[in-house]
Formats: C-alpha cells, sequence, structure tokens
C-alpha cells in the first residue's frame, strides 16, 4: 500500500520538534472505505471524508501550508504498535487461561482468568503506550513533499 498523501494545513512549533497539522483523504487511502465497506472502526461512516492529523517535520524540510506531502510510519514501528495494542491483551488471556486449565480450574475459572489477562494485558500495553519516548517512536513523518503549494497572483 502506498503512504497516504495530505495537504498541509498548519504548523506546531515545539520545543523538540516542528509538526505538521495535515488533512488526509481517508477514502483514497483506504481501498475498503473507497468501496464503502469501511473497517468497522467508523472512520468513514457517514462523516467527513478527511481526517486531520499531527505528523513530525523532519530537520531541513522545507515546507508550506498548502503543500502536498507523503505521510508515513516505520513498518517496524506499526509492527510494534500492533503488537503492543493487540498482543500484549492477546497473550495475557492465552498465559492466564492456560495457567487456569493447568490449575485445573474448570472452564468459568479458564474463562474468568483469560478476560482477567486480557485486561492486565491491556493496561500494561496502555502503560507503555502513554511514554514520551514511546509516543514519539509511533509518530506519523513526513517523508516527502510532493506538490508546492498553489499561488494566486
Amino acid at each position: 500500500m502506498d503512504n497516504p498523501r495530505g495537504k498541509v494545513i498548519a504548523f506546531v512549533i515545539g520545543t523538540s520538534a516542528t509538526r505538521a497539522v495535515v488533512d488526509v483523504d481517508i477514502v483514497a487511502v483506504c481501498p475498503r472505505c473507497a468501496a464503502g465497506k469501511g473497517c468497522g472502526a467508523g472512520l468513514n461512516s457517514g462523516g467527513p471524508s478527511t481526517r486531520r492529523v499531527e505528523v513530525s517535520v523532519p530537520p531541513g524540510l522545507q515546507l508550506s501550508e498548502g503543500d502536498v506531502v507523503e505521510i508515513g510510519i516505520a513498518p517496524d514501528n506499526l509492527l510494534m504498535a500492533a503488537l503492543l495494542v493487540y498482543g500484549l491483551p492477546l497473550s495475557g488471556a492465552i498465559v492466564a487461561a492456560g495457567i487456569a486449565y493447568q490449575l485445573s480450574l474448570g472452564d468459568s475459572a479458564a474463562t474468568g482468568a483469560a478476560i482477567t489477562g486480557l485486561i492486565v494485558g491491556g493496561i500494561v500495553g496502555r502503560q507503555y503506550l502513554k511514554r514520551d519516548e514511546c509516543l514519539r517512536r509511533f509518530v506519523p513523518v513526513i517523508e516527502k513533499r510532493v506538490a508546492a503549494a498553489a499561488t494566486s497572483s
């Protein structure tokens, strides 16, 4: 899948780095949204067809409002985020249910243990994702400028 493209709307100057606010056409990015099927997350359920995101601007890249840019996130970072969000809760559920079965606690206890493991895994993943260095790792970055802003004379 190609990296999404969007239009720079504004800039946010921070203490550590500059970020750009970019409008991304979600219908153009997602084939399921374009087909009207969606993903179940309600990203394109009758609402606006653009999504406004805040992305990092790499040092040295000269941009202005109205520029069309390509944004992306490193595949390794995307995989790590998916593992934190989905893998930790799932692992917690499997381990907890396995322990309950090993202790011969029965189906009801195993179900309760799996739900507890799911919740604990979710909490652990959420706490990890709240850390500043983790958040910086998973913020999308402008890869390149595709087109300069149209200027009116």
